[in-house]
């Protein structure tokens, strides 16, 4: 199953719709979609606006590819449960968001090799048509590295005895 999420605060019609169309040519592709209130109600998959999080965890460790928003929540859970996920950044020139604060973490993560960033609906269509050469990162644990806490912890001792 490919799982569509867009996360629950905003509207996200433009993924919605190109995850339909492209549903609509192709028949070989199981896709329920998590759509919140978007506007736009797909005709060619399955979904549901809110999902309760059990469910949601269930769907999301069935998928056997996630299509996002660039939202951080669906991006660290997709790599705890070493998911492949395709990271489609909701735009300001669309009034999907207040800044583009997503093409950034779409393009950093992309170069890190995390996700695969696309930005458009052709190339959303290009790689949802390869869908196996998007591959999973290797899974993170649940909480920070025990590099980092040590990294922080020292430089909090560090800003107290400059005080």
């Amino acid at each position: 199953m490919i799982l569509l999420v867009t996360g629950t605060q905003e509207p996200f019609d433009r993924l919605v719709s190109a995850v339909d169309e492209w549903a609509a040519t192709t028949h070989d592709a199981d896709i329920f979609g998590q759509i919140a209130n978007a506007s736009y109600i797909p005709k060619n998959f399955n979904y549901s606006r809110f999902i309760e999080p059990g469910e949601f965890n269930e769907k999301f460790k069935a998928a056997s590819l996630i299509i996002a928003h660039a939202g951080m929540g669906t991006i660290l859970q997709a790599l705890q449960f070493s998911k492949p996920i395709i990271v489609f950044p909701r735009l300001f020139k669309f009034h999907e968001t207040r800044n583009d604060h997503q093409v950034a973490t779409a393009r950093s993560l992309g170069k890190l090799g995390y996700v695969r960033d696309v930005y458009n609906e052709t190339e959303l269509f290009e790689v949802l048509n390869n869908r196996s050469s998007v591959h999973p990162a290797p899974p993170i644990g649940p909480a920070a590295s025990e590099t980092l806490i040590q990294f922080i912890r020292d430089f909090l001792a560090s800003c107290e005895k400059q005080t």
